[in-house]
This record gives C-alpha cells, sequence and structure tokens, in this order.
C-alpha cells in the first residue's frame, strides 16, 4: 500500500473501540513495575532507560538505579561519573542519556523546588527530555498527556485503519483515537497491543487482539506496515568505545593517551586506523559532553574523569 493510495477513517462507533482496548490492556498485560507507580521521577528513569534496551533488561537495571538513586535529589547529588559508570555497566546505551537524566534530577531540585513538571510542554524543559518522553511521563504519572506515538503505535494504526505512513496524520489519528482524561491507561494499552499482539509478525488470534472486527489487516490478510529503523549494533561501536573509556579511567584515574587506548581495544595502535587520532577525537567528543577532561601534561594528552 502507498501512502497515496490509502484512504482511512476511524470506524464509527469510536467508543466500542475505545472500551475494548482498554478491556482488553486491563485484563491481562505484561506486568512492568513501572506501570504500577505514578512517580514521575522512576518513570522518567524508565523512558529515558526504554531508548534503547530492551525492556525485560530494564528491569534489573531501573531497581538498581532507584535502590542507588531514590530521588531526584538524590541523583542530583551523585558524581556524574558515577552515573555515567552504572549506565555503562548495564549497557543501557549511550552514556549522554544518563548525563542528561543527572542534569534534569538538577533542574528539577533547583529550578522546581523537588517538584516535577506535569505537562508535556513543562517536561521539554528538563535535559534530554524530548517530546516522546515529556509526553510518555506527563500521560503515565500525571495522567495529562497527548497521545503517544511510537513506532508499535504506528504499525497499528497503519493496519488496523489504513493511516498512511505520514507523522502528522498518525499524530491526528491517535489524538482522535485517545478518550479524554484517560492517558495513562490508553497509552498503555494501545502500546502494549503493538507491543505483544500487533508485532511486525503479528498474533492477532494468539494474543486475542481486541480490534480484528475492526481491522482493515485482519480481514485484508496484508501486514504489511512502515519501515522501522534497526538498531545500530552495539558491539564495535563508538558508544560502546566511549562506555570503555569511562569505565577505564574511573579504574586508573588518569591515563596518557596511548596506555589509554591500550586499555580500551586489542587492535590499538598509535599510528593505525584505531590509533592516536581515532582516540583523541572519541575523548574530544566525551570533553564537550562534560564527561571527561584532557591536559597536555609536558606534551603528552592526558585523560582524567570530569570532577
Amino acid at each position: 500500500m502507498t501512502a497515496e493510495a490509502q484512504e482511512w477513517s476511524l470506524p464509527d462507533d469510536l467508543e466500542a473501540v475505545r472500551e475494548t482496548l482498554i478491556a482488553w490492556y486491563e485484563a491481562d498485560h505484561r506486568d512492568f513495575p513501572w506501570r504500577r507507580i505514578d512517580n514521575p521521577y522512576a518513570i522518567l528513569v524508565s523512558e529515558v532507560m526504554s531508548q534503547q534496551t530492551q525492556l525485560g533488561r530494564v528491569v534489573e537495571a531501573w531497581e538498581a538505579f532507584l535502590e542507588r538513586w531514590p530521588t531526584t535529589a538524590d541523583l542530583a547529588d551523585a558524581d556524574r561519573a558515577d552515573v555515567v559508570s552504572f549506565w555503562t555497566a548495564h549497557s543501557l546505551g549511550y552514556n549522554n542519556r544518563a548525563k542528561y537524566l543527572h542534569e534534569a534530577a538538577r533542574q528539577v531540585e533547583e529550578e522546581y523546588r523537588g517538584e516535577f513538571p506535569a505537562t508535556p510542554d513543562e517536561l521539554q524543559e528538563l535535559m534530554g527530555v524530548g517530546p516522546y518522553t515529556a509526553n510518555a511521563v506527563a500521560s503515565f504519572a500525571f495522567n495529562n498527556g497527548d497521545a503517544v506515538v511510537d513506532t508499535n503505535v504506528k504499525r497499528v494504526l497503519y493496519r488496523a485503519f489504513d493511516v498512511p505512513d505520514d507523522d502528522a496524520t498518525f499524530e491526528d489519528a491517535a489524538s482522535g483515537l485517545m478518550p479524554t482524561g484517560r492517558s495513562r491507561v490508553w497509552n498503555n494499552a494501545i502500546m502494549e497491543l503493538g507491543g505483544v499482539a500487533c508485532e511486525q509478525t503479528p498474533k492477532c488470534d494468539e494474543a486475542g487482539c481486541p480490534w480484528r472486527e475492526w481491522c482493515s489487516a485482519y480481514a485484508s490478510g496484508d501486514f504489511t506496515a512502515p519501515d522501522v529503523p534497526t538498531q545500530p549494533s552495539f558491539e564495535g561501536s563508538r558508544r560502546q568505545f566511549r562506555g570503555r573509556v569511562i569505565a577505564t579511567l574511573r579504574e586508573y584515574d588518569e591515563l596518557e593517551l596511548d596506555a589509554l587506548g591500550h586499555r580500551i581495544r586489542v587492535d590499538y595502535t598509535p599510528n593505525g586506523e584505531y590509533g592516536r587520532e581515532w582516540l583523541e577525537g572519541l575523548l574530544t567528543d566525551l570533553e564537550s559532553d562534560g564527561l571527561v577532561e584532557l591536559d597536555h601534561d609536558g606534551g603528552a594528552l592526558v585523560a582524567r574523569l570530569h570532577r
């Protein structure tokens, strides 16, 4: 199906569509711990961790993180290097996310007197919080969000109601579907539908999809969906070596360039493809992010964690 050829509309019996999905979700859904709470800080941590990590692996890291830093005040007072080290140790993706989460906690404490902002627009003022994350926190913590539109939701809308593969149209359709004042349960429910029933390989009957009677794809057997971007491999990636730099500097305090290079990759050679020039670029990025400090000590470049 092409976007130009598609015609779409929401069902006339919207109330039945809504209530059927909510009833399906409330009867049985994946029991992630952040779904049982309305603490905006804990929900923000879960959202940031989930951006690059499978939900099943997030649970252990999320619980350990909150045990160590249970409030925004605790996180704001933490050493940033400790937060980044935790992120690296739990393979949670880009270390920048740890830095931004740390800075967001400081903002809540210093700019909002410890009270979390409650609307999507206000939440976007926090460091590293974009429209999707802001809306998710507003929805799940305050029941005050707009319709969430992620990859799973797009796939559901495309298949069920022939919504064209266009971001603005997806937003309109998602907003039209969501019942007023119920963003918490609705956004959880429609994401659950995309996550367990309307996957890339759908499980309509197996998962008991509640929208089968309205779904165009189920009626036609055509389960094509918008392209889903693939996550770049972590193994051998730049972000993996950024994490190794941070972990190594925590162990050795400070290291000259070549000593550091040999400790973070076995194929490091000073003048090779992965040598001084490559490592200096990596360190410069980390310095720009406020994570390391660089010092020319008697001509030799020395790296240490930012204090």
